[in-house]
C-alpha cells in the first residue's frame, strides 16, 4: 500500500507543481527563492536529465512506461518487499510517471528548480526519483550488513 500511496503523491504534487509554473510563469523566467540556496527557473527540456538527447523526449515516454511496467512485474512477483523497497520504488515510479506524462503530452519536460550555483534545473518527479534511488541504495547497504553479520556468525 505504501507504494501506490507515495506514487500517487508524487505524481499529484509534480503535476500540479508543474501547470503552476506553466500558468504563472514565462518561460526562462526567474524567481528568487531561499537565498543561493533555491530559485525558481522555468525551463522546457526536450531531451533527458542534463539535458542530453535534446529533441527525444516521446522516446523516453516509451522508457518510463518500461520502467514503470517492469517494477510493477517485480511488485507482483513479490520482488520488492518491506517498506525501504516500497518507498524507493512508489518514488521512482510516482517520478516516471509525471516526467512521462509531459513527454508523452508535450515532447519535452518542465522543469523549474536550481538548488544552489550549480545551474542545473530539476522538478519535483526528478527529486523524487532521486530519493527512490537514494533509498534503494541504503537497502542495498543495509541488506549487505546484514549478510555480512550472518556470515560472521556462522563462523
Amino acid at each position: 500500500m505504501l507504494f501506490y500511496i507515495i506514487s500517487v503523491i508524487v505524481l499529484v504534487a509534480d503535476q500540479a507543481a508543474k501547470w503552476i509554473v506553466r500558468t504563472h510563469m514565462e518561460l526562462g523566467e526567474i524567481i528568487p527563492g531561499f537565498g543561493p540556496y533555491l530559485h525558481f527557473n522555468y525551463y522546457e527540456n526536450a531531451g533527458t536529465a542534463f539535458g542530453l538527447f535534446q529533441g527525444s523526449g516521446r522516446y523516453f515516454a516509451a522508457v518510463a512506461a518500461l520502467f514503470v511496467a517492469a517494477v510493477l512485474l517485480y511488485r507482483r512477483k513479490g520482488k520488492l518487499r518491506g517498506p525501504l523497497l516500497e518507498a524507493a520504488s512508489g518514488f521512482m515510479v510516482g517520478g516516471a510517471v509525471g516526467n512521462g506524462i509531459d513527454r508523452a503530452l508535450y515532447g519535452q519536460v518542465t522543469d523549474y528548480l536550481v538548488f544552489g550555483q550549480s545551474g542545473g534545473i530539476l522538478n519535483l518527479a526528478d527529486l523524487a526519483i532521486n530519493l527512490g534511488w537514494l533509498l534503494g541504495l541504503v537497502y542495498l547497504v543495509r541488506a549487505e550488513i546484514s549478510e555480512r553479520r550472518l556470515r560472521r556468525n556462522r563462523l
